[in-house]
């Protein structure tokens, strides 16, 4: 079950009263039901458990457990657990329902949640959902202390704290907070899930004095300002790495409460050049400034710059940089737009920015057309993902379906839609240039390009159940996967087997898929192509063609694979 967001209601033919779903747990005023489709056996039901420490396995009371109808979340029940953590929910009618616990320094959870996914509770004939376990994850929290190279503690600095994420199949290493030292150089990340974590620590020295004659252009007098005093702080990592893919990771578990430390070493401090013509002046320069830009994990970051200076003419500085590996962006003077430079080596003072210049960056304009002339979703938003399948840039999209992407090196990119209801994919594009099927497109050197993209909505639901043994099993992950899986993980779809084995996947774009099923599959990296492939071969293919609406009962059960 994917809680996410409220499931797609199933048609059902009602007769009679409905009335609220169930009597009220022990403890709060009891409100019976009516019956349901002439069923006799209203109320019969029951969910029992009790709310325990995912980390001891102690019981915990005083913790708050809701029970909420799939069908209708806003039919809700809640309770307290007694002293022994148990809890009760009595006169239940028959049906399925999201189990929710909360407490004071925990992290609320569904009944068996993995990512944003979970099992539903079912009630009815046969089934007995008495003596559940709802397991409570302590949060954790990481703090510490950023010191210079004297061991004084430093204010002001920005540590970026980064999380290990393995949702969909892939691993990614992402940015998820950032904190800025107080004056004693303290910092703190609180409410912390078990992960792989990663700090980095950003800051500038105190003392640092960056004279404008350091690069050697100008013909004034030798600067008085001593070496060591003409220095920065690189973006440093816990262990002291200056990159990251040396980052030393933080294995945090709940209830952790970790201290660490992070120091900063100076460096020295880099001058380097912008020649612009001797034309420009101060007022003509910059319109934009020159970008310096870092990979960092699975993102971009970018360098912090001082305002440059007219250190001769037509030649501008730019202080306090640590050597290092940058992408460089630095605007044409003559035509205003930016240039992207292949990656340089910063390594000297006096180096210019100019010596190794690029391609000059485009820019992508898009129009987004429904099928059917149907309005686009009031919430969405464009991503554009490099060939590495990273987002390099999102834009939050409008009821008139006109989105921009300014300053976009060369090279190729798929156009993802992220929309909640209705799921979305682009179908094909139309230029001048001819109509292409897909969601590529390819931004050459210095090119604006314009096109118009066709969305496919998500109108099908998949609903099945998984065996193995001819047995119902729950809590396993099932994954629709489309034809061409590298390329389109956007159509990808996952839910998560309920209790009496079932699962939906909601909103499918039109297409050719395979559904598997995976036992124990959270947390790892299964959408890598071997790995995918070995699941493939033993599922169970679907298409869904370009008419297909409403809900598509599988024909036969899901047969659950090992992990």
């Amino acid at each position: 079950m994917n809680f996410t967001g409220r499931r797609p209601a199933r048609i059902v033919a009602m007769s009679g009263l409905v009335s609220l779903f169930f009597g009220m747990a022990h403890g709060m005023q009891e409100q019976r039901p009516v019956a349901q489709n002439g069923s006799d056996e209203v109320g019969a039901f029951q969910i029992t458990g009790t709310v325990v420490s995912a980390t001891t396995g102690a019981p915990l009371a005083q913790a708050r457990v809701s029970l909420a109808e799939t069908k209708n979340r806003e039919n809700v029940a809640s309770l307290v657990t007694n002293d022994s953590g148990h809890f009760e929910f009595s006169k239940l009618e028959a049906g399925k329902f999201a189990l929710t616990g909360a407490k004071r320094g925990y992290i609320s959870s569904n009944y068996d949640q993995h990512e944003q996914y979970s099992t539903a509770i079912v009630t009815g004939p046969g089934y007995g959902p008495e003596n559940l376990v709802l397991r409570l994850t302590p949060m954790a929290l990481i703090s510490g202390q950023v010191f210079d190279e004297a061991e004084e503690p430093i204010r002001n600095a920005q540590v970026v704290l980064f999380r290990e994420d393995h949702n969909a199949g892939m691993t990614r290493i992402n940015r998820l907070s950032s904190s800025v030292t107080d004056d004693r150089g303290y910092y703190d990340f609180a409410q912390l899930r078990p992960a792989n974590y990663f700090l980095s620590v950003t800051a500038k020295p105190w003392y640092a004095v960056h004279p404008p004659d350091a690069s050697g252009t100008t013909n004034g007098s030798a600067s008085q300002v001593s070496p060591g005093l003409d220095v920065a702080y690189p973006t440093t990592y816990y262990n002291g790495s200056s990159d990251s893919d040396s980052a030393t990771p933080i294995e945090v578990k709940g209830g952790d409460r970790l201290r660490i430390d992070l120091r900063l070493n100076p460096v020295p401090a880099l001058h380097v050049l912008v020649r612009v013509g001797e034309g420009e002046g101060n007022g003509g320069l910059f319109r934009k400034f020159p970008q310096l830009r870092k990979r960092v994990f699975d993102s971009i970051d970018y360098q912090r710059i001082d305002f440059p200076r007219l250190v001769a003419p037509g030649v501008y500085e730019l202080t306090g940089i640590p050597a290092g590996r940058y992408t460089v962006r630095v605007e044409d003077p003559n035509t205003g737009e930016f240039e992207q430079s292949n990656d340089v080596d910063l390594i000297r003072n006096g180096q210019s920015l100019n010596d190794s210049r690029g391609e000059a960056v485009g820019s992508l304009s898009l129009s987004l057309r429904m099928s059917g002339d149907e309005p686009l979703p009031k919430q969405y938003s464009v991503s554009l993902l490099n060939t590495a399948r990273r987002p390099v840039a999102v834009q939050q999209g409008d009821p008139s379906g006109q989105v921009s992407f300014q300053d976009l090196a060369p090279g190729k990119y798929a156009i993802y839609i992220n929309s909640v209801t209705p799921r979305l994919s682009v179908d094909r594009t139309s230029s001048p240039a001819g109509d292409s099927f897909g969601h590529d497109v390819t931004v050459s050197p210095g090119a604006a390009v314009n096109l118009t993209a066709y969305l496919s909505t998500g109108m099908v639901d998949i609903e099945g159940v998984v065996q193995t043994k001819d047995k119902s099993v729950a809590g396993v992950m099932v994954a629709l996967v489309p034809k061409d899986a590298e390329a389109h993980t956007e159509l990808f779809r996952r839910d998560q087997s309920d209790f009496d084995g079932t699962f939906i996947l909601a909103g499918v774009i039109p297409g050719s898929y395979t559904v598997v099923a995976v036992q124990d599959a959270w947390g790892f990296d299964w959408l890598k192509p071997s790995v995918l492939q070995r699941f493939i071969e033993h599922g169970q293919s679907v298409n869904i063609g370009e008419k297909a609406r409403g809900t598509l009962h599988l024909p036969r059960p899901v047969e659950v694979q090992q992990r």
